[in-house]
């Protein structure tokens, strides 16, 4: 066995080791008040749905307010990253006619796959399926449960798309940790601006060519499963479009020292979303500040003729535009483009002209960019 795959083992014993010592004794001194389920938007089709969560203490986290200040936006990341798991404990879910009940793990997760007993209703992209917390963590405390969200494309969908989050939807200089940390801590839902025209581009993706679809959204992001609420917060205030997001624990795996890079789990989650949806072909959206471009070149060699166009928006200096320009060359040796744009609408003109989206969508995207521009300097 290999000295890294031991040291993972000997780390991750350890870790699930101390976070059940300091359940318990959290417990015993009556530390943890109330303690919430929080089920993250999951994704399936008629035969099955994959979808996971996590229970913890309730640190009375809520949507960010108008007037918020640096001080409150920074008290609540830590709360969410000071986030207290609570192991060993059943969840139920229940998703048509299907029950089923797992144990958190280590870190409070739970990962559910479940197959309907009773036929999924047609003509809805989502759906819920409710969850309820059956070991009793403190005293007094009463039903827990929630609702999870569950997608599920309908049939008549033209394509998919899989998008990141950082520096692709959003700056958050994810290539530079000084300037990354700076953005996280200080700044919330409302404070964080969009790229220019980005919402207005992306509905006009989920309405395609015929301007009246409901192409399904994936967002697979390196960013933390911490920052869960607050990203799903940004894409509702700025009129995004839904869809399940894909981030990653912190820390070590059972797989992976400390918890995967960047790249092994973005490769991962994109090989889970093309399994899921064998008859999907999908554009790909992603940044030029780490390894999105060589990313996606790795799934056109693994899923041929599954992906339609890729664009990564440039937020690099020219010798890194050199090296895409490389892999740009290789992937359309593979049959398929890899746009490199300086802002959104150029990916939407070349989205257009492809009959990926309508052209008069091109108009309403110059401009919201231009809105966004103003808002972003205001």
């Amino acid at each position: 066995m290999p000295f890294t795959t031991k040291l993972r083992h000997i780390l991750l014993a350890g870790k699930t080791a101390l976070s059940r010592i300091t359940f318990r004794v959290a417990k015993s001194l009556n530390l943890i008040k109330k303690v919430i389920i929080i089920p993250y938007k999951g994704f399936g089709n008629q035969q099955g749905i994959y979808f996971i969560g996590r229970v913890i203490k309730d640190k009375g986290i809520i949507p960010a307010g108008e007037e918020d200040s640096m001080w409150q936006n920074f008290r609540f990341m830590y709360k969410r990253f000071s986030s207290f798991e609570i192991t060993g404990v059943a969840v139920k879910a229940t998703f048509y006619g299907t029950e089923k009940i797992i144990i958190t793990d280590d870190e409070g997760y739970f990962e559910f796959h479940l197959q309907p007993k009773e036929t999924i209703p047609a003509g809805e992209s989502w759906h819920e399926t409710t969850l309820e917390l059956l070991t009793q963590v403190v005293p007094n405390q009463g039903k827990v449960t929630a609702k999870g969200r569950i997608f599920i494309p309908e049939s008549h969908v033209e394509y998919g798309i899989i998008s990141d989050i950082d520096d692709t939807i959003l700056s958050t200089d994810a290539a530079r940790w000084w300037k990354m940390l700076k953005v996280t801590f200080v700044n919330n839902a409302r404070t964080r601006m969009p790229f220019a025209g980005v919402s207005a581009f992306y509905r006009a993706l989920q309405q395609g060519a015929t301007g009246e679809g409901m192409n399904p959204f994936f967002y697979v992001s390196s960013s933390p499963w911490n920052l869960y609420d607050l990203l799903v917060e940004f894409l509702d205030l700025n009129k995004i479009p839904k869809g399940p997001l894909m981030l990653r624990d912190l820390g070590i795996s059972r797989d992976y020292l400390v918890a995967g890079d960047h790249a092994t789990h973005k490769l991962k989650q994109i090989e889970h979303i093309f399994s899921i949806y064998p008859e999907l072909t999908f554009i790909l959206i992603g940044d030029s500040g780490q390894q999105d471009p060589e990313i996606y070149l790795q799934v056109i060699k693994e899923f041929q003729d599954r992906v339609k166009t890729i664009y990564i928006r440039n937020v690099s200096n020219m010798a890194r535009q050199q090296q895409i320009a490389t892999i740009a060359g290789e992937i359309k040796a593979l049959g398929v483009d890899l746009l490199l744009v300086k802002d959104t609408v150029e990916a939407a003109v070349h989205a257009a002209k492809h009959k990926l989206i309508i052209f008069e969508e091109i108009a309403s995207i110059e401009v919201e960019k231009e809105l966004d521009n103003i808002k972003d300097t205001a």
